[in-house]
Formats: structure tokens, C-alpha cells, sequence
């Protein structure tokens, strides 16, 4: 019976996402020829074909690798590889806890390398072919590895530690186990600027001048005190841009990918920055950690009851009661629910852009500098400006361009 559903979840998810793929490409083709006027003002013919044939390549690739991704977890599910793993890892210490979390980021280290050659095609074919891969192999094997040292130094001993708390706080050990996990990812977001980000990135400050003076105004005159203003050099893996702040408080910085600083003029990169301020003024950052923090303790509260049930982890072949097994199918097959809210979770992420776009129009004194920073950015990211809307509503966290303009200008 679970086994039956869950396979029938695994196949409903991967239709899905085939489908939603294929309205997707059929809207962008329907409109290949003539775009609406909305979009013809945004950009020009030849950028608006470069960008057809990036979203047309970019969702074949995506049909793909989610075909490869369901039948990777079908065929772990179903073949009894992980159950028969587990046995010599339980054997190490059946009483402890490290052999669990060894086991897991085991396992999370096997399924990562299935996904490196739809990584390594992604950039270094697919957005080597539109002009934004230009970061190196070299490069690429580096970040892996360090990502890997990162994982086992940080991953191993939470892993540890969550599997310990059974022993030293019973049955509510999922209360705790929440409160450590959600207690670390605080730590993280004061740590990762300080720690973990300049290992992957070189941060500078932004020089001295013009454009650094307007954006610390800017920032005074909305009551956002930042410490500095960083410039990442994220022009060494690709030509996308971005801008964002990370930390609270005392320790919080804004950061503005040089791509951002070298493609846009300083009246457009304020407003850019009054939009990262919108977000931080609109108490969108504590709203979200909030719903993370349910999120995570409903989650933990799960596993601690498929754990306790006998008929969950029999079903895939592992002893009943294990915890480490239950954590491992939790994080395999929740996926397989979630997705089914993600139009949920990006409506009310596309309201608080909606809302952060708003503050900016304010925080710059007119549309005028945010909507010539979502035209050039369109243009330079070869946005998408005609996705099917059923597709939008589950994978676009922001609305588009064109929508953007429209409510700065309403």
C-alpha cells in the first residue's frame, strides 16, 4: 500500500512537471514570432529570440533531468540499495548515533554525484551557449570539493547530534531537534558573510565615489544601517546578476554582484537596493523565518511519528523505530507532497516583491529607475517574458518583468 502510493506519487510528479514544461514551451513558441507590445518595449528582436531560444533550451534540459531525477528515486526506493547499505553502517555502533549521520551523509554524497553531469552540461554547455558561464572546470571541481568539506565538517556533527537527542531527551527530542537545527541556521546567517561566502567569493568594499555615497543615503534616508557596502565578484562564474544582504543586525551587509554594479547606471542600482531594503523594512526576512520555523518543527514532529510507526520504514526494508532511515525517506519523498504547494509559496513570494517594488518606487521618488533596471536586467538575463501562467505559478518566485512594470506603474 505505501509503496503503491508512493510510486504513484513519483510518476503524478513527474507528469507534472513534463506538462508544466510543455505549456511552457508551447506559450514561448506562440509568441516567438510577434510579442505582446509589453514585452517588444523591454526588448529588442534579436535579444527577444536569444531569449526564446534560452527558455526553449533551458526546459528541454529541465525535462530531463527530472526524468533522470524520478527514475533515480524510483530505483533507490525500490531496489532495497538503501536498506541493504544501512546494514553494515548500523553494524558499525547499534547503539550510537555517528554511524547514522555517517550513513546519511553517505548516502547524500552517492545521489549528489548522479546530479554532477546535469550540472556540469547545465553550465558548461547550456549557459556556455548563451554567454554566462565563465567560471572554468577547474573552478567548478574546487567549488565541489569545498562544498563537500563544508557539508561533512558542518553536516556530520548536526546529523550527530540530532540523532543523539533521542537517547538524551526521549520522546520529545523532535522539540529540541527543531530548536537546534532552526538555532544553527541562525548562527549560519551570521556566520556565512564572515566565514563560508569568502571561501567561494572575493568581497570587496565598494570604492570610494559617487555610487558608494547614493547608496549609503539611500540607506540612511530608509532607516537601513548597514556596516558596508560589498561588491562580490560573481562575474568569475557567470554573467547573471544579483544583489542582496545577508546577516541581522549589527552583522548585516548589503552586496551587489559586480556584474549588477558594471550593467546598470547609479540611479538604477539604488533603486535595485531600495528594493533589498523593501524587503528588509516590510518585515518580509522575520516573516519567512517564521513560516520556516513551522515548517521545520511540523517536519520534525512528522518523522518523530513515522519513526515510532511500524509499517513506515518496514515498507522500504529498514528496521522499525530507526531514526536515522526515517530521517533519510522524509527528506527522499517530502519533496513529493511540497511540491504540489509551491504555487502557494510563490504567491505570497511574488507579493512581497510586489511590495518591495513598491517601497523602492517610493524610497527613489517615482517607477522611473526601477523600471529601467527590470528592462536592462531582462535583457542581460534573457528573461523569460511569456511563461504560461500555470507554469509561472509553480516555478517563478517572482512575478515577471512585464507584471513588475505594471504595478510600479499603476
Amino acid at each position: 500500500m505505501v509503496v503503491t502510493l508512493v510510486a504513484g506519487l513519483i510518476g503524478l510528479r513527474l507528469v507534472a512537471q513534463l506538462v508544466l514544461n510543455a505549456l511552457n514551451a508551447s506559450e514561448v513558441r506562440r509568441h516567438a514570432a510577434g510579442p505582446p507590445p509589453a514585452v517588444a518595449a523591454i526588448m529588442d528582436a534579436a535579444t527577444y529570440q536569444r531569449a526564446v531560444g534560452y527558455s526553449l533550451a533551458k526546459l528541454a534540459f529541465d525535462s530531463i533531468e527530472e526524468t533522470a531525477d524520478a527514475a533515480v528515486l524510483a530505483a533507490v526506493i525500490f531496489s532495497g540499495i538503501l536498506p541493504r547499505l544501512y546494514a553494515p553502517f548500523r553494524g558499525l555502533a547499534p547503539e550510537g548515533a555517528w554511524n547514522g549521520a555517517l550513513y546519511l551523509l553517505a548516502v547524500g554524497l552517492l545521489l549528489g554525484l548522479v546530479s554532477l553531469p546535469f550540472d556540469w552540461w547545465g553550465q558548461f554547455r547550456l549557459e556556455e551557449r548563451f554567454g554566462f558561464n565563465q567560471g572554468t572546470v577547474r573552478l567548478w571541481v574546487a567549488d565541489k570539493l569545498k562544498g563537500l568539506l563544508l557539508i561533512a565538517g558542518l553536516g556530520f556533527p548536526l546529523l550527530w547530534a540530532l540523532l543523539g537527542l533521542v537517547r538524551w531527551t526521549g520522546d520529545r527530542w523532535w522539540l529540541w531537534g527543531f530548536a537546534l537545527l532552526f538555532g544553527f541556521q541562525l548562527l549560519l546567517m551570521v556566520a556565512y558573510p564572515r566565514l563560508i561566502l569568502p571561501l567561494f567569493n572575493r568581497l570587496t568594499p565598494l570604492p570610494e565615489g559617487g555610487l558608494r555615497e547614493r547608496l549609503l543615503a539611500l540607506a540612511d534616508r530608509t532607516g537601513f544601517c548597514a556596516r558596508t557596502i560589498q561588491v562580490m565578484d560573481g562575474s568569475r562564474r557567470s554573467a547573471h546578476s544579483n544583489a542582496f544582504f545577508i546577516g541581522f543586525g549589527r552583522f548585516r551587509r548589503i552586496v551587489l554582484y559586480d556584474t549588477l554594479v558594471s550593467q546598470l547606471a547609479p540611479a538604477e542600482l539604488e533603486a535595485v537596493l531600495a528594493h533589498e531594503i523593501g524587503h528588509y523594512k516590510r518585515g518580509h526576512i522575520p516573516k519567512m523565518l517564521a513560516v520556516s520555523a513551522l515548517l521545520q518543527a511540523g517536519g520534525f514532529a512528522l518523522v518523530a511519528w513515522l519513526a515510532r510507526s511500524a509499517w513506515f520504514n518496514a515498507a522500504f526494508g529498514f528496521p522499525p523505530g530507526e531514526l536515522a532511515p526515517a530521517f533519510l525517506l522524509f527528506g527522499l519523498l517530502s519533496g513529493l507532497v511540497t511540491f504540489w504547494f509551491l504555487p502557494v509559496f510563490n504567491l505570497v513570494s511574488r507579493r512581497h516583491e510586489y511590495e518591495a517594488d513598491a517601497f523602492a518606487r517610493d524610497a527613489v521618488r517615482g517607477p522611473g529607475p526601477m523600471v529601467d533596471a527590470l528592462r536592462k536586467l531582462a535583457r542581460k538575463n534573457l528573461s523569460n517574458l511569456t511563461p504560461h501562467p500555470v507554469y509561472s505559478g509553480f516555478h517563478y518566485s517572482h512575478p515577471t518583468p512585464v507584471e513588475r512594470e505594471r504595478a510600479l506603474t499603476a
